[in-house]
């Protein structure tokens, strides 16, 4: 095994920016899933037709009140923001996560708002491809990717010489070089700066009956932004935010910033309204009413791809079903539970960050398993599919490896023709 990870660790270190390896621990696999046309062109398939269903359902969930929004799990502090269309597009990058299992494809979840997962797929997997000899089935992707940029960046920003920032948390290497990739693929004028540099002012400031500075957020040099993005900070999180010395709650004051239209972001608000997964509870409650708000062939769509999934587990313990306990705003398998068919929790995820926050219960399915390569030898290994929705359309596909439960401790696997 020596010589394979000294190969895999020279091959990964050609390839600029990228964490390869996460806190020591082997992330990138050298390694390669071979992907038929057929089934690359089904995921496709399956990507648009569940985007289609989503953003149908997107103005209807404007429509909510609060308390509805409340029962969804989405804090009472986003509910003016949630009901903001600020693009024509509901989300300009969306991540699908779904399973194959022969000739199914189902549904795990949909990042609308801050998904990851996004220079692996576009950029690294065509780097794999190519030292395996195999057609990478992304090619052209990453334009695609750019021309979305583009277009929503240009809407958001019209004005030439607006201030465009791209900002992360600069001490998660993921997050910061993810960014960045973005901000260098759209090849305009704009900067990356970390939150911290940011300021914001709440209020006008007036100096001798004069306003120095109106209300918005600026960046280090002083200057105002017109457009921030902020790919993988969640505005769950966000919200949280608040000035370590004045206590002040800056999250929420951002927030009200684009309310206001002092201040443009992408993703888009609407993004964030499709985050939560309780939105999956809601679109298959409609679909078992039979609701006419749904057309038959997308009642055939919600039919075949996605997962019986609701608000409380009764419906599963009456039939005698396994199922999955998920937080609403969860990410990377955080606080996921599955239960047997008598309610018996079987398998759970370590970590409790949501532990609080609203769950949906959804059917449990079984992933498929692969072979892969490592750096500690063969393994078997669980794994689903990241499929792109990108400004309405599908896009680049990838694949993570792991356990049963997708945590952050999962593999990314390339994928070739």
């Amino acid at each position: 095994m020596d010589g394979f990870i000294e190969k895999r660790q020279m091959f990964y270190s050609q390839i600029d920016n990228f964490w390869h390896d996460i806190s020591g621990e082997e992330y990138a696999l050298l390694d390669i899933k071979k992907e038929s046309v057929k089934n690359i062109e089904r995921l496709r398939l399956a990507t648009e037709q569940i985007g289609h269903i989503f953003y149908k359902t997107a103005p209807l969930l404007r429509r909510l009140d609060n308390e509805t929004f409340a029962r969804l799990g989405f804090p009472r502090e986003t509910h003016a923001f949630l009901r903001l269309k600020t693009t024509p597009i509901e989300s300009v990058i969306a991540r699908l996560d779904l399973v194959v299992m022969g000739d199914k494809i189902k549904l795990l979840e949909l990042n609308a708002d801050t998904p990851t997962f996004i220079k692996e797929t576009f950029y690294v997997n065509g780097k794999v491809c190519d030292y395996f000899q195999m057609e990478n089935p992304n090619a052209g992707y990453e334009e695609q990717l750019r021309k979305a940029l583009l277009t929503a960046v240009t809407y958001c920003a019209p004005i030439k010489g607006s201030n465009i920032i791209f900002a992360s948390h600069p001490d998660n290497e993921e997050d910061k070089h993810t960014t960045l990739y973005l901000k260098e693929l759209l090849e305009i004028d704009s900067r990356y700066m970390d939150f911290n540099q940011l300021r914001i002012v709440n209020e006008p400031i007036i100096e001798s009956r004069q306003i120095i500075l109106s209300p918005g957020l600026y960046d280090a040099n002083g200057n105002k932004i017109d457009l921030l993005y902020r790919q993988t900070y969640p505005i769950e999180h966000l919200i949280h935010d608040e000035d370590p010395l004045t206590k002040e709650k800056v999250g929420q004051m951002l927030m009200k910033l684009v309310e206001q239209k002092e201040l443009a972001i992408l993703n888009p608000p609407s993004a964030f309204l499709l985050q939560s997964k309780a939105i999956m509870a809601l679109i298959w409650g409609l679909h078992e009413e039979r609701h006419s708000f749904y057309t038959q062939e997308e009642h055939e769509i919600i039919e075949r791809y996605f997962l019986a999934t609701y608000l409380d587990p009764d419906e599963f313990l009456h039939k005698g079903q396994t199922y999955v306990k998920k937080p609403a705003f969860g990410r990377e398998g955080d606080t996921v539970e599955i239960y047997s068919s008598t309610g018996t929790k079987v398998a759970e995820d370590t970590h409790k960050t949501y532990q609080e926050e609203l769950s949906v219960y959804q059917e449990f399915i079984e992933l498929p398993q692969i072979d892969i390569q490592t750096v500690q030898g063969p393994k078997r290994a669980h794994y689903m599919y990241g499929s792109f929705y990108i400004n309405g359309e599908a896009s680049a596909i990838g694949v993570r490896a792991g356990g049963q439960i997708t945590d952050n401790t999962s593999y990314f696997l390339p994928i070739g023709i």
